[in-house]
């Protein structure tokens, strides 16, 4: 008889519920969340094991692994899946939980999630710990301005380099100030020059991988916005078309319909939200600041004409990652060419010259 298994991850203990496949529950039991701990239930030799759910989290790629290179049929499955399946349950416990993943397993009724390799997580960790420290530097920028204005005095428009600079500036002959500034200053400049270490790090990497390198090829993508595209995506073979890409970033309208109601809401921010803002934010720089045209850029421009800037750059984001996912699939070095000429099979609309 074949078992299937949930498991209910927490950051001290897993939740374990076994059931067979009529549904009866066999065996459950609640275990350290450690991968040898699961390994000493589940390689019972009286379980003919079929299929091990867990739900995706912070914990479960380190699982996945741990159970996988043993042999297991794990799957990782999806949150808000998961979580639209356990809702009709009355009580929300771990044990109840165990159970719900455990049916889903059973009646094969779940969406697998991709477990990336192990490159991808730690690029991952790097551009992460990367925007923290930039966050972080931004933050205290803003509270030192909102500090300072409460005695008169303003910043003002002012760079990064020159910042520092500046406070000193301003807070000149005044004692108490300077004395106040002085350690925010400080982990300022700590906070700039780790920041400033990662981000070398962030480029040399990019520029030693030869798949950024052809990403980088596409106008508006640079080392920093290509090498979070090779993390996120990770392996662009599971994806059945490059037009996929941009759903699971959640760069499309979102649908809501119910009888003779349809409402087309706006994109549904599903996805990575990181790799979103960069194709945004890349996106954006490519409509306002670059001034080299290219077909990209007359694309967005003729839909900025007849649906507005805002939705523009969100199409150009969505059409940056459908590119660079084609470009990644095709291996070619130099798929799009920064002069502005149009690929045969990816721009299928004729583009206004300038």
């Amino acid at each position: 008889m074949k078992h299937f298994i949930g498991l209910d991850v927490s950051v001290k203990e897993t939740s374990v519920c076994i059931v067979d496949e009529t549904g009866k529950i066999c065996r459950e039991v609640k275990v350290v969340s450690h991968s040898d701990d699961l390994l000493a239930v589940l390689k019972d030799p009286t379980l003919n094991i079929e299929r091990v759910g867990l739900e995706a989290g912070p914990l479960s790629q380190w699982l996945f692994e741990g159970l996988a290179c043993t042999g297991l049929p794990v799957i990782c499955i999806e949150t808000r899946h998961v979580k639209a399946f356990l809702k009709a349950q009355p009580n929300k416990t771990d044990r109840n939980d165990a159970r719900g993943i455990a049916q889903m397993m059973r009646v094969n009724l779940y969406r697998p999630v991709h477990v990336k390799t192990l490159t991808s997580q730690k690029q991952r960790a790097l551009l992460t710990a990367r925007k923290l420290l930039q966050g972080k530097a931004i933050a205290i920028e803003n509270d030192i301005r909102g500090l300072l204005r409460n005695f008169g005095l303003k910043v003002g428009v002012v760079g990064t380099v020159k910042f520092e600079e500046r406070i000193c500036e301003l807070v000149e002959g005044m004692p108490d100030l300077e004395e106040i500034m002085e350690p925010l200053l400080a982990a300022r400049r700590k906070l700039r020059a780790e920041f400033a270490r990662l981000h070398q790090k962030v480029l040399a990497i990019a520029r030693n991988d030869a798949t950024c390198r052809r990403l980088m090829t596409v106008p508006g993508v640079g080392p920093v916005v290509a090498l979070t595209y090779t993390a996120t995506i990770d392996i662009p073979q599971r994806f059945r078309n490059s037009k996929a890409v941009g759903p699971i970033l959640g760069l499309t309208p979102k649908l809501d319909e119910s009888g003779e109601s349809k409402r087309v809401g706006g994109i549904s921010l599903c996805g990575d939200s990181m790799m979103r803002t960069l194709l945004y934010e890349a996106a954006q720089t490519l409509m306002t600041r670059v001034t080299k045209w290219s077909w990209l850029k007359a694309w967005a421009m003729n839909v900025a004409k007849r649906r507005g800037m805002r939705k523009a750059i969100v199409a150009l984001a969505r059409r940056l990652a459908s590119s660079c996912c084609l470009i990644w699939n095709r291996r070619r070095s130099s798929a799009i060419a920064v002069s502005g000429d149009r690929p045969r099979n990816v721009a299928r609309r004729p583009m206004s010259r300038r």
